[in-house]
């Protein structure tokens, strides 16, 4: 005799599925081992020094008239020093690298610095050029500021720096600094006697020979350059090869 069937069969227990993984992110360190750079810690300190001798012997010889303090080569020459020596730092204890926003802004403003000077100010043919060449001690921090410093420094992120890290959205705020010192630059002349020395402190920002129309369309047109030389900073990190195998 068979039992009778159930009307209502109970539902089954659901079938275990297997269980989750959690999420367990690994360190780099317990993959890669960290790796102590010295020698790449002491050519960046090497650069260092080279800036920071440039910058020195500016402020050592520049008048009260003439502030070099305000320059844009001195101050992006402070701020590659600054970064130079962080970066060496931690090359040296094998740490994490700066930030490629940070790093990236100091050698930009390097370079742009250094081809302005070569291509505006140290041209004779050209519109902006300086009257007198610099002799003496100026010659000496112009070499350093102007053609060792950008030529130490693109080697050190072409041949001490792993590619891409560089982003295109680093580009708009590399531009931040740059318009800065331009309203910087007015407003100090415009505070300044009329008649005063060295009251703008590039030819191409000279209010009183330009006019502010002609000021700011040399503004916009130095604006445009350094915004293009960024991108292509950025297209070259992605497109160089990579001289190491970690992270400096």
């Amino acid at each position: 005799m068979t039992a009778p069937i159930p009307r209502d069969i109970p539902d089954l227990p659901a079938v275990p599925g297997p269980p989750a993984l959690l999420p367990a992110p690994v360190p780099a360190t317990a993959v890669v081992t960290p790796v102590r750079r010295p020698l790449v810690a002491a050519f960046r300190l090497l650069t260092a020094a080279l800036a920071a001798a440039g910058v020195t012997i500016e402020l050592s010889l520049a008048g009260p008239s003439a502030p070099a303090l305000s320059h844009f080569t001195v101050q992006s020459g402070l701020l590659l020093a600054a970064v130079l020596v962080l970066s060496a730092r931690r090359a040296w204890t094998a740490a994490r690298p700066l930030s490629p926003a940070l790093t990236g802004a100091a050698l930009l403003y390097t370079v742009a610095s250094a081809l302005v000077h070569h291509t505006l100010l140290a041209n004779p043919a050209g519109p902006y050029a300086l009257p007198d060449a610099p002799t003496g001690w100026h010659a000496v921090a112009a070499h350093l500021l102007y053609t060792a410093l950008p030529l130490a420094a693109t080697a050190d992120w072409l041949l001490l720096t792993v590619p891409g890290r560089l982003r295109l959205r680093h580009t708009a705020g590399w531009m931040l600094y740059p318009l800065a010192y331009l309203l910087f630059s007015l407003g100090r002349g415009e505070l300044l006697i009329p008649d005063s020395t060295a009251r703008y402190l590039y030819p191409f920002l000279d209010v009183d020979q330009h006019g502010y129309r002609g000021v700011l369309g040399n503004a916009l047109l130095l604006g445009l350059s350094l915004y293009a030389l960024a991108t292509l900073l950025v297209a070259l990190d992605h497109t160089r090869p990579n001289p190491l195998r970690r992270p400096c």
